[in-house]
């Protein structure tokens, strides 16, 4: 499907009026079947959750993992075992510098002095890059992981990227989500079991307390909540 900027409004928000109150797979298979190889997803792989879902919906799809150079040990792990185990086409990008050429150019710990750079330089722009191929993409965001989020609809018009956006879970809460996991036998970041329930680049994420905001881990001191891919 060719997508422009008035036809992708018109059609994100006609999706998401219709496909409000459907399940995540047939958000996903609306998606398929209305961009066809045009269609690819994100993963942070906190967890393969919605690798799980979109993989049963559309086989061999393309997920773009960004690949910052700061990830913990245990995500890079995870990134590898989901790209074994489900019926996927892992795609890693990379930032155009590495963190050595990074640090040499911009000085060392860019994370700490400009955390908005950073993640702009190894986020942000990395995907957009990624995402030049396609047409629409399907990301995890659900409504009740951060006030930012909650106004997510299942379906939307990304008019950054001029793209529509598919969110297959955003009306799904914690409990939902912990019991797919549970069902399906879902592969699962580690870090999630010690106290990380919001999984970013090392340097910028922390352990949580029980109780606390999940994503109070992430940029912790700082007035960021968002990486700015999402925003």
């Amino acid at each position: 499907m060719n997508v422009t900027l008035d036809s992708g409004q018109d059609l994100a928000d006609r999706a998401a009026a219709e496909l409000e109150d459907a399940s995540a797979r047939e958000i996903i298979r609306w998606a398929a079947e209305t961009f066809g190889d045009r269609l690819c997803m994100t993963s942070s792989m906190a967890d393969a959750l919605l690798v799980d879902l979109a993989s049963r919906e559309v086989p061999g799809i393309d997920v773009i993992f960004l690949d910052t150079g700061y990830h913990f040990a245990e995500t890079i792990g995870t990134r590898d075992a989901v790209a074994a185990v489900y019926p996927i086409n892992l795609i890693n990008v990379t930032p155009q510098r590495t963190v050595a050429e990074q640090d040499r150019d911009l000085g060392p710990r860019l994370h700490g002095r400009n955390p908005n750079i950073c993640c702009h330089l190894r986020k942000v722009e990395p995907l957009q890059r990624a995402l030049e191929p396609y047409d629409a993409w399907l990301t995890g965001l659900r409504r009740d992981e951060a006030a930012t989020r909650r106004r997510t609809k299942v379906v939307q018009w990304d008019r950054r990227r001029k793209m529509v956006k598919v969110n297959p879970i955003a009306r799904w809460t914690r409990e939902d989500v912990d019991s797919y996991i549970e069902e399906n036998g879902v592969l699962v970041n580690p870090l999630q079991y010690d106290g990380y329930p919001s999984i970013g680049c090392a340097p910028c994420t922390q352990r949580v307390a029980e109780g606390e905001d999940p994503r109070s881990g992430r940029w912790a001191g700082l007035n960021k909540t968002e990486c700015g891919i999402h925003l």
